[in-house]
């Protein structure tokens, strides 16, 4: 499946060109940039029990599996220090959201930030409102005056970088069907923690400039 963005759109390479900008950003703890994105897991039980491997033969999995509910990964990525956080749930409400922003921005890694760019998708619960639904307005007002939020344009979420990262994400940790949060959440704080030791930034070098070559079907024309 792709996410084709539309032509000569003025408020899709608006959104774009913030967004690029912002990636420019030196890196700066006082103002870090962080990405986060989310995607459901289905959770998925063996209806028989797989034959194990023999010399010169794979282990066979039978087709047929057994629903076991979902669950929803949370990624936070903070791309020029190498750095992620990825959080599992069983939902994926705007109260859980507000949850998660809390937790951002009250982690010692964050504690001397005066402001988190945060870049997300514009899912109707990345808003401020959402922290206002979660919490009293004393604490929903301090937690969104810690964060600035960036949204990609629709059909534009391949502009976040936390993407990619839930994407290999997938790829290495679930090559296999698995039927618990706990074993979702335990390969994946795994997995974040070795990337975070070897520091695995994201070299993002897709910049305006670029985009407006590339990509210049997806502006205005403009008859002067």
């Amino acid at each position: 499946m792709w996410c084709i963005p539309p032509e000569q759109n003025a408020a899709f390479v608006a959104a774009m060109e913030h967004v690029l900008a912002v990636y420019q950003r030196p890196h700066d703890p006082r103002f870090p940039v962080v990405n986060m994105d989310e995607q459901p897991f289905q959770l998925i039980s063996e209806s028989r029990s797989p034959l194990p491997m023999q010399p010169g033969q794979t282990q066979k999995v039978d087709f047929e599996y057994i629903r076991e509910g979902s669950c929803n990964i949370w990624m936070f990525v903070e791309a020029l220090s190498g750095w992620r956080d990825v959080l599992v749930t069983e939902t994926k409400t705007a109260v859980d959201w507000a949850h998660r922003i809390r937790e951002l921005v009250n982690a010692p890694r964050f504690a001397e930030a005066e402001r988190i760019t945060l870049v997300c998708d514009n899912l109707n619960t990345h808003t401020i409102a959402s922290l206002y639904q979660a919490f009293g307005p004393e604490e929903a007002f301090r937690i969104a005056n810690r964060i600035e939020i960036v949204h990609t344009p629709k059909h534009g979420s391949w502009l976040n970088m936390a993407e990619p990262e839930l994407s290999v994400l997938t790829r290495q940790c679930f090559t296999n069907r698995v039927n618990a949060p706990t074993e979702v959440a335990r390969r994946c704080t795994a997995w974040a923690t070795d990337r975070n030791e070897r520091q695995k930034g994201i070299d993002w070098r897709f910049t305006n400039d670029q985009a407006r070559t590339k990509l210049k079907r997806l502006y205005p024309k403009i008859e002067l």
